[in-house]
């Protein structure tokens, strides 16, 4: 099963501080690698400014791939998404709202100063749909992850959370 992670971090922080939100796919790539399974993990949205050298240097030794957030076009994400699809049977798609810029979803603990667009996000959705249906198979989880009412303005995150899982119910 491959990981498509939307997130301006890798949160490939080590586990051996306990578990965090920065984390989740450290603990995924250990788990893996207990077991001799291919850790694969494609994360878009990466922030220069919001990761470490150590959480870079994290992901080359775990095989990541990932696109910055500078970079996130169409273009180079299709690309990448197709090479990436082509080798899975199955698929697992998160959304971490933090990789959207402040202004859009400022309800999040870590607020992205660039950030990725929705529009770009959702495209991506519709690919990855369109992929997985070429190569004969659908993905089976989605989530939307990082919501924190707390610091949301106007329910502006919310909606926007909403948004995405509207795309996301309209591809299934």
């Amino acid at each position: 099963m491959g990981i498509i992670n939307f997130d301006a971090h890798f949160d490939l922080r080590p586990t051996t501080a306990g578990s965090s939100s920065g984390t989740p796919f450290r603990q995924i790539a250990e788990w893996c690698a207990a077991r001799a399974r291919r850790f694969d993990y494609l994360c878009l949205g990466i922030s220069e400014a919001a990761n470490t050298r150590a959480l870079f240097d994290a992901a080359e030794s775990l095989g990541t791939r990932y696109l910055r957030d500078v970079d996130c076009q169409l273009e180079p994400a299709g690309e990448m998404l197709e090479r990436f699809i082509a080798e899975l049977d199955q698929l697992y798609v998160t959304v971490c709202l933090d990789a959207m810029p402040a202004a859009v979803a400022p309800g999040v603990s870590a607020p992205a100063a660039l950030g990725v667009s929705p529009n770009f996000i959702i495209a991506c959705l519709h690919r990855i749909h369109a992929l997985s249906r070429t190569h004969g198979w659908q993905w089976r989880l989605a989530d939307i992850a990082e919501f924190n009412p707390r610091y949301d303005i106007d329910a502006r995150t919310a909606r926007t959370a909403a948004r995405v899982v509207w795309e996301l119910h309209r591809l299934r």
